[in-house]
C-alpha cells in the first residue's frame, strides 16, 4: 500500500478522496493555484503545494506542474479525481516515467476509451450497441455538415476527448450545426487541450443510464449497478439516482453484461463508468466510456456499501478485487442533487462571490451525506465549475430517498451566492420527477421558458403564516424583556397582528405556549413549538405535531422564509401600520431596455455584432467565458448597436453595462 498519495484536483473531491486516504492510514498532498490558496481542501491535507495561476492551463491541467509537486513531497502515486488530468493519457505515462502510480486506468485504456471515436470501434467489436454516427473528425464546419447530411438531423457534436457536458452541442439543422462547431471546439480545447469534435446522431427522448463498473489487473472486471442521469440541463446532470427507475431486469443485466465486456476488452484497471442511452423503445445504446472515478459515484456506494475510492487505490495498488459480481448487492435507493452557485431565476447563470453562510444539512451514516469542497467565509471562483456541494440520500425505496432529500434540501442553508437549491426542491415534487416518468429532455420540457416563481410549488400559507407570526413574536418578547426600560413606560406585546404574505392581509392572534406560541388565523389554528433562536438561520420545529425546517432571512422590515421549494417575503405589523403601508406609492421603474449588461462575471471571447449593425431578435451579440463554459447572450428584440463598452479578452463584472442599443 502506497505511503503517501497527491491528489491532483480540487474542491470537494480532492476533499473526498482525502478521507479515504486518511481511513486507510495514507498520508496526503494537496495541490492548489492561486484562486485556491485559502480553499478547504488544503485543510484536510497532510502537505500542500502551490503549482500555479489562476487559469486551469497553468495549474491544475499542467503535468509539469504535478510531476514536480510529486517529486518534491515524495509522494509515490497520484489520485487525479474527476476533470482536469484525471483522462489524460499523456499525464498518466508521464507518471509512469517519473515511477509514480496512477491511480486509475492504464495509459492505454485512457487513450482507446477516453477518445469517444476509438471507443465506439471497441465497443463495436466487444459486442456493445452502438449510436449511429462518423468514426471521422471533422476539420471544418463544411465537412461536419456534410457528415450530418448523412446521417440525417437531428445530430450531437461532441467533443472527441473529455466529457461533464464541455464540447456538447445539439444541432437539428445546418444553421445549428455551424454555429455551434466552433463552441464546441472552443470549450473542448480549454477544458481537455484537444478541439477534436465528432457528430453522430441524436436519440430523441433518450434515458442516460451508466453502469459503475470495476477491474482490476488480473482481468477480472465487475459492475456496481446503474445509475440513472437523465436529470440534466445543457447536458450537465442535475439529479442522478441508482438504481433507474426505468429499467426492468433483463435490461438491467443485458446492459450491465455489455458494460463488463467492454472494460474486459479493454484490459480496464480501475473504476470506470460505461454510459448508455436508452431510447423510447428501450432499445440501448452505448455513449461513451469514462475512465475516472464520477462526480455522481456517491449514490452507486450507498446501494452498494463499497468505498470506490478505496477500490481505486487497492487496484492501482496491484490488489485484486475482493469480490465477484453474485457478491455485490443492491440496497435500497439513493438520489444525488448537485448543488451549484448559479441563479435558476435568470437561466442558471454562474454566480460567483464569498459564501457569508453555509450550513449544509446534518449527515446521518447511511442515509444522509454532503461531499462538499467549501466552508463558510470561502469564495465561489469564476475559475472553475459552479459545484458548491452534492448532498445524497438513500432509503429502502424511491420514495423514502425523495422525502429525505426534500427535507435535506430545507435544511441546506447558503448565503452571498444564489444556488440552484430552490429549483431542486421545486423540480422534486414535479408529478413527472414523482412518478420517474423522465428523459434527458425532461428540463426542456418541463421548463420551455426556463425557471420562474410560476414554476415553483404551492405556497403552504397557513404554515408560513404561522412561522412568520413566530418569529416576530419572538423578536417583540425579546425587545420586552430588555433590561433597564423606563417603569411605566416599557415595551407592552400585543396579541394582535397583521401577516401580508403575497399582497394580502391576515390578521392573526398569538398568544404564548409551552416551547412557542399558537396563531390563531381565523378559524385556523397552529401550535408552533421550536427551540429556534433569534438570528438562527434554520427554524426547525414542528407546527401542530408535524415536523418542518424552514429558513428564516430578516431583511428590513421583512422576513424572508424558504421552504419546501418556495420563497415567500413577509411582513408582519399592526393593522395600522399595515394600512399605511400599502397606501404607499410604488416607484415606477427606470427604462433600461437600450442597455445590455452582462448577466454574469467572465471573460469576453468573442464580439459577433458592430457598431451600427442591425440585429434580429435570437441573433448573437457576445460571447462571456465563465466556469469553463461560453455563454452566447442573444439579442432579446430587433435593434441596432450604438456602441460596444467591451473587447475580446476584456473581464466584466455581474451587472456591468456591456452594450448600448438604439
Amino acid at each position: 500500500m502506497f505511503d503517501k498519495i497527491l491528489i491532483a484536483n480540487r474542491g470537494e473531491i480532492a476533499c473526498r478522496v482525502m478521507r479515504t486516504a486518511r481511513r486507510l492510514g495514507i498520508a496526503t498532498v494537496a495541490v492548489f493555484s492561486e484562486a485556491d490558496r485559502n480553499a478547504l481542501h488544503l485543510q484536510f491535507a497532510d502537505e500542500v503545494v502551490g503549482i500555479g495561476p489562476a487559469p486551469s492551463r497553468e495549474s491544475y491541467l499542467s503535468i509539469d506542474a504535478i510531476v514536480n509537486a510529486c517529486l518534491r513531497t515524495g509522494a509515490t502515486a497520484v489520485h487525479p479525481g474527476y476533470g482536469f488530468l484525471a483522462e489524460n493519457a499523456e499525464f498518466c505515462e508521464r507518471l509512469e516515467n517519473e515511477g509514480i502510480t496512477f491511480i486509475g486506468p492504464k495509459a492505454r485504456s485512457i487513450r482507446t476509451l477516453g477518445d469517444k471515436i476509438a471507443a465506439k470501434m471497441l465497443a463495436r467489436e466487444a459486442g456493445v450497441n452502438v449510436i449511429p454516427g462518423s468514426n471521422v473528425v471533422p476539420q471544418d464546419e463544411d465537412a461536419a455538415c456534410r457528415i450530418a447530411a448523412e446521417l440525417g438531423y437531428p445530430v450531437m457534436l461532441k467533443a472527441a476527448a473529455g466529457g461533464g457536458g464541455k464540447g456538447l452541442r445539439v444541432a437539428r439543422d445546418e444553421t445549428q450545426l455551424r454555429e455551434a462547431f466552433a463552441v464546441c471546439r472552443n470549450e473542448a480545447r480549454g477544458s481537455f487541450g484537444d478541439d477534436r469534435v465528432f457528430v453522430e446522431r441524436l436519440i430523441d427522448e433518450p434515458r442516460h443510464i451508466e453502469f459503475q463498473v470495476l477491474g482490476d489487473a488480473f482481468g477480472s472486471a465487475v459492475h456496481l449497478w446503474e445509475r440513472d442521469c437523465s436529470i440534466q440541463r445543457r447536458h450537465q446532470k442535475v439529479i442522478e439516482e441508482a438504481p433507474a427507475p426505468c429499467l426492468d431486469q433483463g435490461s438491467r443485466d443485458a446492459m450491465g453484461a455489455q458494460a463488463v465486456a467492454l472494460a474486459k476488452a479493454a484490459g480496464y484497471e480501475s473504476a470506470g463508468t460505461v454510459e448508455f442511452v436508452v431510447d423510447k423503445d428501450g432499445s440501448f445504446y452505448f455513449l461513451e466510456m469514462n475512465t475516472r472515478i464520477q462526480v455522481e459515484h456517491p449514490v452507486t456506494e450507498m446501494i452498494t456499501g463499497l468505498d470506490l475510492v478505496e477500490a481505486m487505490v487497492r487496484v492501482a495498488a496491484g490488489e485484486p478485487l475482493p469480490f465477484s459480481q453474485e457478491d455485490i448487492r443492491c440496497d435500497g435507493w439513493a438520489i444525488e442533487c448537485r448543488i451549484n452557485a448559479e441563479d435558476p431565476f435568470h437561466n442558471f447563470l454562474p454566480s460567483i462571490g464569498r459564501l457569508v453562510r453555509y450550513i449544509p444539512p446534518r449527515e446521518s451514516e447511511g442515509r444522509v451525506r454532503v461531499d462538499t469542497g467549501v466552508a463558510e467565509g470561502g469564495r465561489i471562483s469564476p475559475h472553475y465549475d459552479s459545484l458548491i456541494a452534492k448532498v445524497i440520500t438513500h432509503d429502502a425505496t424511491r420514495e423514502g430517498a425523495v422525502a429525505m432529500m426534500r427535507r435535506a434540501l430545507d435544511q441546506f442553508v447558503v448565503r452571498g451566492v444564489e444556488t440552484n437549491i430552490a429549483f431542486q426542491a421545486a423540480l422534486l415534487r414535479r408529478a413527472r420527477f414523482i412518478a420517474g416518468d423522465f428523459h434527458t429532455g425532461f428540463m426542456t420540457e418541463e421548463y420551455p421558458s426556463g425557471f420562474n416563481a410560476a414554476d415553483m410549488p404551492p405556497v403552504d400559507e397557513p404554515l408560513l403564516i404561522a412561522v412568520a407570526a413566530f418569529v416576530h413574536r419572538s423578536r417583540i418578547d425579546r425587545q420586552a424583556s430588555v433590561s433597564g426600560q423606563l417603569p411605566g413606560h416599557e415595551l407592552k406585546v400585543a396579541e394582535e397582528w397583521t401577516v401580508v404574505l403575497n399582497g394580502e392581509r391576515h390578521p392573526v392572534t398569538v398568544r404564548p405556549v409551552t416551547g412557542g406560541y399558537v396563531v390563531i388565523d381565523g378559524e385556523h389554528s397552529s401550535e408552533i413549538v421550536s427551540a429556534w433562536r433569534l438570528g438562527e438561520p434554520l427554524l426547525c420545529g414542528t407546527g401542530n405535531a408535524r415536523p418542518f425546517c424552514i429558513q428564516v432571512e430578516h431583511i428590513g422590515q421583512m422576513y424572508r422564509l424558504t421552504f419546501g421549494g418556495t420563497q415567500a417575503d413577509v411582513r408582519v405589523m399592526t393593522a395600522r401600520t399595515t394600512e399605511l403601508l400599502l397606501s404607499m406609492p410604488e416607484k415606477p421603474e427606470r427604462d433600461l431596455s437600450r442597455f445590455l449588461f452582462s448577466p454574469m462575471p467572465g471573460l469576453v471571447t468573442r464580439l459577433e455584432v458592430e457598431e451600427g449593425q442591425s440585429v434580429r431578435i435570437g441573433e448573437p451579440l457576445l460571447v462571456i467565458e465563465a466556469m469553463k463554459m461560453e455563454n452566447v447572450l442573444r439579442a432579446d428584440r430587433d435593434c441596432v448597436v450604438d456602441r460596444l463598452l467591451v473587447k475580446p479578452g476584456d473581464s466584466v463584472a455581474v451587472g456591468q453595462c456591456i452594450m448600448e442599443f438604439r
